[in-house]
């Protein structure tokens, strides 16, 4: 099972339904459609996040934003 989930809701509903549930977030990003990506520190905080937002997740395919810069810092 994979810890990184892609919801249709904002970042700031996302952390809030997380610290709510007592579920650890790894990374939290938003995605340029619309919509978040969260991935959880574990295994089991990811396999929680569907048993309230099942009806929010989205597919694997989205757009994620560039992280890494196009040209290199040095």
């Amino acid at each position: 099972m994979s810890r990184a989930l892609n919801l249709s809701l904002s970042t700031t509903q996302v952390d809030r339904h997380c610290r709510d549930n007592g579920i650890a977030i790894s990374a939290l990003e938003a995605l340029p459609d619309g919509g978040a990506r969260l991935v959880c520190m574990s295994n089991y905080g990811a396999a929680q996040v569907p048993l309230k937002l099942k009806a929010h997740i989205l597919g694997d395919d989205v757009k994620r934003q560039r992280f890494k810069p196009v040209k290199p810092l040095w």
